[in-house]
């Protein structure tokens, strides 16, 4: 790994991406303690460490929002917007007629998106401020209507910048821009967490705790690069003097289709309650339905049934068997053992089921333990290093490395998977 870190700092084209990589997250992080205009970042930090829903997001924003930094929201807003339009795609014709377009489809997607988020930075944003103003009315501390303007268009102004950042280094840099910027606000939390959890007195438990977090690295590996791979082959075709065709092949469907997206519904889900309370304080039933479904018991069953119902969900969205099993019909491929068309897209929707099953599990057991084990806890090293936390960082550090990899095999070097 070592070596091939050293040859990928030896090619000057792909020495120039890494650098403006961490260049950007590096400016990306100077903006997570950049304070919005006309507050008092101490008063905030507390209220957010008090808080668990606010503690989640403050994990996702690398710090920004204990800070009620510029960058407060993160990247999630643009996700949110990604994954909506990935949904609209099934739903509005003139989006899944876009999403087959090719480039120029895949622009108009793009910008579509781009004004998603703006939007819902928006609402997010106001959200925001409702919750601290709040909170923080008891303590005196009250905002004018000009303060909470700026602090509105702070919030939006930093969510669209973290958006052109994302996207500099998906087009000029190395791996997936969004994914990067999460990774590093993660990653970002691990020293004050891990510092502050040992200054307790129970530091044995986070020394177990980070242990455990360790061992559930290379199973988080194992679910991610898991996959079931169909056989396909292909008949002879003879084209003039040539014969096409006759090699076997295969599809590959991977157990964790979905990766961590399913947590994200569950969680924007559970939130959406709480969110709506704010706004309306005096409605009781509608506090109690909000409290309920933020913490305990009720939370983490609804929390572990929702992950497994997107997760089936997500990937019959994205993958179709049948689209699939015409385009093995219509270039002469076919499994062996099964016949084409309907049976075909048949079969692939059984598989698919099966091994979407585990796969669900896994994503609800690594979401969930981690809550169990804070409620008994109460550790802060559980939620930074959390099923979650875990998930993401291997999945983009993997897409990471395939990408360096198939870089320095292009120009015949050997990659990080040997």
């Amino acid at each position: 790994m070592i070596e091939a870190i050293r040859n990928a700092f030896r090619i000057p084209d792909l020495r120039k991406k890494i650098i403006f990589t961490l260049g950007v997250i590096a400016l990306y992080r100077v903006g997570a303690h950049v304070p919005v205009p006309g507050v008092d970042p101490e008063a905030v930090t507390s209220l957010v460490q008090g808080q668990s829903a606010l503690g989640l997001l403050n994990l996702f924003a690398g710090g920004a929002l204990e800070n009620f930094a510029v960058f407060s929201l993160g990247i999630m807003p643009y996700i949110t917007a990604t994954i909506i339009m990935q949904l609209l795609q099934a739903v509005i014709p003139a989006i899944e007629r876009w999403s087959k377009e090719g480039e120029a489809g895949q622009r108009k997607i793009t910008q579509t998106a781009r004004y998603m988020t703006l939007g819902i930075a928006f609402m997010e944003s106001i959200g925001l401020l409702t919750v601290f103003q709040s909170e923080l009315a008891a303590a005196g501390i009250v905002f004018s209507f000009a303060t909470k303007a700026v602090i509105v268009i702070s919030l939006i102004a930093g969510t669209a910048a973290i958006m052109w950042m994302g996207e500099l280094i998906t087009q000029r840099g190395i791996g997936n821009g969004m994914s990067l910027l999460i990774f590093a606000s993660i990653v970002a939390r691990f020293p004050q967490t891990i510092f502050s959890a040992f200054q307790s007195q129970e530091w044995y438990y986070s020394l177990g705790l980070l242990v455990v977090s360790l061992l559930v690295i290379p199973a988080v590996v194992f679910m991610e690069r898991g996959q079931r791979r169909i056989p396909v082959q292909y008949a002879k075709r003879v084209v003039g003097r040539r014969v096409y065709g006759g090699m076997g092949t295969y599809i590959p469907l991977k157990v964790n289709g979905a990766n961590v997206i399913p947590i994200i519904f569950a969680s924007s889900i559970l939130m959406f309650p709480t969110t709506i309370a704010t706004f309306f304080p005096d409605v009781g039933w509608l506090k109690s339905i909000a409290e309920g479904l933020a913490s305990g018991w009720l939370h983490i069953l609804f929390y572990a049934g929702l992950i497994v119902f997107f997760t089936y969900f997500y990937t019959a969205l994205v993958f179709n068997p049948v689209e699939t099993a015409d385009n093995l019909r219509k270039n002469g491929g076919f499994i062996p053992g099964v016949r084409p068309g309907r049976a075909t897209s048949q079969y692939i929707e059984n598989v698919l089921n099966r091994i979407t099953l585990p796969g669900a599990l896994f994503l609800a057991a690594i979401a969930v333990l981690p809550q169990v084990l804070f409620m008994g806890t109460g550790n802060p090293l559980v939620q930074a290093f959390g099923g979650t936390s875990i998930l993401i960082m291997v999945g983009v550090a993997l897409e990471t490395m395939r990408q360096l990899e198939s870089q320095l095999q292009m120009r015949h070097y050997d990659g990080f998977f040997k």
